[in-house]
């Protein structure tokens, strides 16, 4: 079996790589290299999948058709699962055409490909931020999200549409999986545990937005991967997919934990909430427990130890 990653050299990309790997999967790795954060940090990400040799390493960007053509018609693809993507809230209102360009004009490309070249297995990855500051809690499939608060988010919920559009005309079996807030060895460097975890170790203050009552359903990447490669094995028809912790932290509580892994005090610098962020995130796991046998087992504290271990490392 031979299987495309899109942004094979970041946090979640890397991670499954290498357990595609370890399954004796053929992974084409395809990642643009981009500078929202030190690429040297992401080619470290791939140093297991580089000594393997199932995995080929493609450098080239989603947007660019004659790279994707060389990919898919060299040799015979069984699935594309795209991880690749701007990301983030706050740097998608500041860019928020980079946004649209990268995230819904790369999905379609790749969408457009897998159309041309028959291959019937789509894995893309969605977001929480799709529900907005959705009122009710624990936020499900089934809930309406035509109100994204974002350019991310929109263009994930953009995304999700596209999919259903190749799945409806060209019988296409696609996978929406709306990541809730991942954690983990390799988190990209400017997400909150990360950043606050370097920050603390380095006696510098934390930014802490609001009054720390926002909350978010923290996923570690172990429990994500899982799910993904559950939902891969089950690519049919067109299903959309909440992979989180379903057990949301306040901020306030977040950083009390971080402080206890990492055995020191933060100092903080009060912010106001900015734009685009949500109150909180919280998955109802309910469908990828029943369809996929999603069962998440690493709680915050533990995962946080594990994190704060690998940090100290690197």
């Amino acid at each position: 079996m031979k299987i495309v990653v899109t942004g094979a050299a970041g946090f979640i990309g890397s991670h499954l790589s290498e357990a595609l790997l370890a399954q004796g999967v053929h992974v084409v790795g395809l990642d643009n290299f981009d500078d929202f954060y030190d690429p040297a940090v992401k080619r470290d990400n791939l140093s297991v999948c580089r000594e393997n040799n199932l995995f080929t390493l493609i450098e080239g960007d989603i947007r660019d058709r004659v790279c994707i053509d060389s990919i898919l018609s060299a040799q015979d693809i069984d699935m594309i699962v795209h991880l690749a993507a701007r990301a983030g809230v706050r740097p998608s209102i500041t860019d928020p055409l980079g946004y649209q360009d990268v995230n819904v004009t790369g999905t379609l490309v790749l969408l457009e490909a897998a159309r041309e070249y028959g291959i019937k297995k789509f894995i893309f990855a969605s977001s929480s931020s799709v529900y907005g500051n959705n009122k009710k809690v624990p936020f499900s499939e089934e809930d309406n999200v035509d109100f994204p608060i974002s350019p991310y988010a929109a263009t994930k919920k953009a995304g999700e549409l596209i999919c259903h559009t190749y799945h409806h005309l060209y019988d296409i079996d696609i996978t929406c999986l709306r990541f809730f807030t991942v954690y983990g060895p390799r988190q990209r460097p400017d997400l909150a545990i990360h950043k606050f975890a370097r920050l603390i170790e380095d006696d510098h203050a934390i930014p802490v937005y609001g009054d720390g009552s926002m909350a978010r359903d923290f996923t570690y990447i172990d429990d994500i991967i899982q799910g993904v490669l559950a939902a891969m094995e089950r690519c049919r028809g067109y299903e959309i997919y909440n992979l989180g912790e379903s057990r949301p932290y306040r901020l306030d509580s977040l950083i009390k934990a971080i402080e206890n892994a990492l055995g020191k005090k933060a100092q903080m610098e009060r912010l106001p909430v900015p734009p685009g962020d949500v109150r909180q995130t919280f998955a109802d796991i309910t469908k990828a427990r029943t369809q996929l046998g999603y069962h998440p087992q690493t709680d915050l504290p533990e995962g946080l130890e594990r994190f704060v271990k690998w940090l100290r490392r690197i």
